[in-house]
């Protein structure tokens, strides 16, 4: 089956082909350097840029994996959740692709999609779907947090959400307070590098909280608070690459100890780990060690799956239809808060 693939859930214009697993090609135009003059996505702009982009991706990904419009078996575009008027801009374009083709759509959960990215791996990308294992899922992003208990392909049980800020929200707003460009949480990651994690004590919200949910206002509003009473500071180097160390290891520890944790409680040998932020080397250097030495085999997302991705969404389109799961109306509209 070839699935022709579209994601324009946030700031990300991408298309992908996917072919029995394969990842035939996985455009991506990044609207980063548009947002960054505002200091985060604009909504209003994002739709825009995805009108003007949609078409070129479009044609890109058909010509790199050399398949032809009418080659086209079924079409797939995340339904949500995002930014509605983003959404908009996919999910109605690749219904119109659908309807004119004559095939099948598929209106795909942007979250769940993530769940199979730690799947996708090798020269040219496949699915690698016969190592599958049932596993306690980390999705981190700018948007997002979440433990998901995957207990077979296509069979998964929401464990716990963030409450209010997602973990790569939290880098950006205190990248935000220390005046770094947006985005800020590759820069943080870069500074850390040369600081020292220990050097001040931030909060670890709800790190001793039996649930699986995630909370991070606190630790940004500890930053702020923090700045307000030591605003001279700003002016050291060092300073600043110690508090992005500090902060930085304040977020991976919680991130780390409540999927260990979920792990065990649930009694699986796996753990995946996407999103966005899993592009952080920390936090993939620290899950790397926590799940060896607690046994646990570890599937992280290669970094080009972790950010927002059409390939993603094409190859749990292509596993829903390969699995019987019915095509979705061509009316169906937006789901800006769908539930995993």
């Amino acid at each position: 089956m070839t699935v022709l693939a579209i994601e324009t859930s946030c700031d990300e214009t991408s298309v992908a082909l996917v072919r029995n697993g394969n990842i035939l090609s996985n455009i991506v135009s990044s609207q980063v350097k548009l947002h960054a003059e505002y200091g985060g996505v604009v909504p209003e702009l994002a739709a825009r840029e995805h009108l003007r982009n949609l078409l070129p991706v479009a044609r890109s990904a058909l010509q790199e994996a050399s398949v032809k419009p009418a080659e086209v078996e079924a079409v797939a575009a995340t339904q949500g959740p995002g930014l509605p008027s983003a959404l908009l801009v996919g999910l109605k374009a690749a219904q119109a692709v659908a309807f004119a083709l004559g095939k099948p759509f598929i209106g795909v959960n942007h979250h769940e999609a993530h769940l199979y990215s730690p799947w996708l791996a090798g020269q040219p990308p496949r699915a690698d779907f016969n190592a599958f294992k049932p596993n306690i899922a980390l999705i981190a992003s700018g948007g997002h947090t979440m433990l998901v208990e995957v207990q077979a392909q296509l069979k998964h049980r929401l464990l716990g959400s963030t409450l209010d800020d997602a973990a790569g929200e939290c880098f950006d707003k205190v990248g935000k307070m220390l005046g770094l460009a947006y985005p800020a949480g590759p820069l943080i990651d870069r500074l850390a590098q040369s600081g020292n994690p220990a050097a001040f004590e931030f909060p670890r919200p709800m790190l001793d909280d039996p649930s699986d949910d995630f909370s991070f206002s606190g630790l940004k509003t500890s930053v702020r608070y923090f700045l307000r009473d030591h605003p001279e500071l700003l002016h050291s180097e060092q300073f600043v690459r110690d508090l992005c160390a500090s902060v930085q290891a304040a977020i991976v520890d919680v991130l780390v100890a409540k999927t260990i944790r979920a792990a065990k409680r649930c009694a699986v040998k796996c753990i995946t780990a996407s999103g966005g932020v899993l592009c952080n080397s920390t936090l993939r250097n620290r899950l790397a060690a926590a799940a060896a030495t607690d046994g646990f085999m570890l599937r992280l997302a290669e970094k080009t799956f972790c950010t927002d991705n059409a390939a993603m969404v094409g190859v749990l389109a292509e596993l829903k239809l390969t699995h019987g799961v019915q095509p979705t109306d061509l009316d169906a509209e937006i789901a800006p808060s769908m539930s995993l």
